[in-house]
Order: C-alpha cells, then sequence, then structure tokens
C-alpha cells in the first residue's frame, strides 16, 4: 500500500531533481529514500523517474502521478487546518512570502507588534519574487504572499491592502534634480538603474522610464542589480536615477549626506497596488485577518485608504 511518507519523498525528488539533495531535505538516508521510491513504484507498476537522465527527470506517466501525489499531500494537511480553522484564536504555522523591493520597507513595521499581539502564531517570512509566489501559492507550500497586484491569477485571491506611489531617486547634478515634480514624458530611459529580470518592479519602472532596456548610464557599463538599495548606491556615487517606492523613501531621506534628490511625480502619479494574495482554498482566515490589520495599521493612512485619482497604478508583467 502507498503510503503518504513515499508520496512527500515523490514530490522532494521531483522538486530537488537529485535523490541526495531530496533525502537530506526529507532528513532521511539516500538509500532509503531510494528505497521507499522503489517500492511505491513497484506498488503503482510505474517508472515514475527516469534515472539515466541528468538531472532526474519524471517520465511522462510519472508526471501524472506527482500531480496527483500533491494533491493528495495537500488534501491530508487540510485534516488539520480543517480543524484549526474551526477555532476563532489567531494561532498556528503561517508562512507568508514578500517580494524583495517590498520586505526591506514594509517587513521591519509590522513583524514587531504583530509578534507581541500574536504571540500564539509562528511565523515563517521568506523573500522571493513574484514568479515564486505565484508557484509556492498554487503548490500550498506558503499560506500567502505580500506582493504588487493586479496578477489576474485564477485560483488565487488578491486582498489589496494599500497602494504606494513611486518618486525619482535622483543624482542632484542630473538635469531632472532641478525639477519640481516630474512627468513620465521626462524620463527617457537612458540614465535609469534596473533591477535585474525576474523582479516585477523592474517591470514596472520600464513602463514608466519607456526605457526598454536602453539604460546606459555608464556607456561601457551594463548593470542590473537585484536590490534598491543598491540602485540608490549607484545614484549616489555614478549619477542618473531610479525609482523608489513610498516606503523607501523615509529609509533615503534619513542620508542626508547623499548626492541625491527625491523628485515627487505630477498627477497622475505612478504607483504600485500591494496586496495580500492567498489560494482559494486557504482556511487560515483568522491569521489572515490579524495580518492584514496588522500591517494596515503601520502604514501610512494615506497609503492604506481607497485608491486616490491622483494615483495610477503601473501594470505588472509577471
Amino acid at each position: 500500500m502507498v503510503t503518504l511518507t513515499q508520496l512527500e519523498y515523490l514530490v522532494a525528488v521531483d522538486k530537488h531533481r537529485h535523490f541526495g539533495k531530496a533525502a537530506k531535505a526529507s532528513f532521511i538516508t539516500q538509500p532509503a529514500l531510494s528505497m521507499q521510491i522503489l517500492r511505491l513504484e513497484e506498488e503503482l507498476g510505474v517508472q515514475v523517474f527516469d534515472r539515466s537522465k541528468q538531472p532526474i527527470l519524471p517520465t511522462a506517466l510519472g508526471k501524472r502521478v506527482i500531480d496527483q501525489a500533491r494533491i493528495a499531500i495537500s488534501e491530508f494537511k487540510k485534516l488539520a487546518v480543517v480543524a484549526e480553522a474551526a477555532k476563532t484564536d489567531v494561532s498556528g504555522k503561517y508562512t507568508l512570502a514578500v517580494i524583495p523591493t517590498l520586505s526591506p520597507y514594509l517587513i521591519p513595521l509590522f513583524i514587531g507588534p504583530f509578534a507581541a499581539k500574536y504571540s500564539d502564531v509562528e511565523l515563517t517570512i521568506e523573500e522571493m519574487q513574484t514568479s515564486q509566489i505565484i508557484a509556492a501559492l498554487e503548490a500550498e507550500t506558503i499560506d500567502a504572499g505580500l506582493l504588487a497586484t493586479p496578477l489576474g491569477e485564477p485560483g488565487l485571491t488578491e486582498e489589496v491592502l494599500f497602494y504606494e506611489p513611486f518618486y525619482l531617486y535622483v543624482s542632484k547634478d542630473h538635469a531632472l534634480a532641478k525639477k519640481a515634480k516630474i512627468r513620465e514624458d521626462d524620463l527617457d530611459g537612458n540614465d535609469v538603474w534596473l533591477l535585474k529580470e525576474g523582479h516585477c518592479f523592474r517591470n514596472q519602472v520600464i513602463r514608466v522610464c519607456a526605457a526598454k532596456d536602453q539604460h546606459c548610464v555608464l556607456a561601457n557599463v551594463r548593470f542590473e542589480s537585484g536590490n534598491l538599495e543598491t540602485l540608490m548606491g549607484l545614484v549616489d556615487k555614478n549619477g542618473g536615477y531610479t525609482l523608489v517606492p513610498a516606503l523607501a523613501v523615509k529609509l533615503q531621506r534619513e542620508r542626508a549626506s547623499s548626492p541625491f534628490r527625491l523628485a515627487p511625480f505630477a498627477d497622475p502619479i505612478p504607483a504600485r497596488e500591494v496586496s495580500l494574495v492567498l489560494s482559494r482554498r486557504s482556511l487560515k482566515r483568522p491569521v489572515h485577518e490579524a495580518l492584514k490589520a496588522t500591517i494596515l495599521s503601520v502604514v501610512p493612512e494615506e497609503m492604506a485608504r481607497k485608491k486616490s485619482k491622483s494615483l495610477e497604478v503601473v501594470k505588472i508583467d509577471k
């Protein structure tokens, strides 16, 4: 008879595409894991993995078996979640994923108040890019994600928290630093520093700046960073500009000695919509609501209100 443990080992091997790595992640020896997978294959009469491939790949029929294994594991886990959902108290394990361009500025604001008020919640927070969060929500390996929306993904629910306007972070000796307010047609994209591929904020900046990958602040250097702090450092030392979200503004204004200017945009102000995104099958409503309430209590009031007519949400490409 196939066991739940065998199904979990099956999914682990598919995730890591390596028996040794899957065994390590599953806290079992490789021979023991391999034996369990072999027994499962014998029980089903199906070869799930093609062991001649490197990395190991599932067979065509094996893919279907693995998909069904994920469903079976998910349904089993719901037994505990259903029991937990019947409770009205805020407690239990909860995993939250946050995009890298939001986490340095939002997490420090809410994590302390949340931990103090909801001490019965075992909260785990991970940084992931948008595509990774979507995949993790679909696989039900996380409970929710904090990211820019709208996504329009079937099976996911987006609960809007706030609207975060963008500012231009520009070197003081740049021509745009002299403008009281920035209009999008002031930006040609040739002096902009960008995040690397995979960050939704990069795509939003490209839309606002009409950059189309033409950025060349330094003619003979092509550099794309994985975080906003690095981009702001590049502006400080090498000129040009980048866009920063409002929650990052306070931190940067504390850097009084840095040679930059934060320039506001004219209406309509480009902004991002930030939402708590979860699977429609999620049953951890008490924790969801507690998390939302805590976040809304720490972000600026004007951002947590209904979207202002002066803001224009910049579309994202996932």
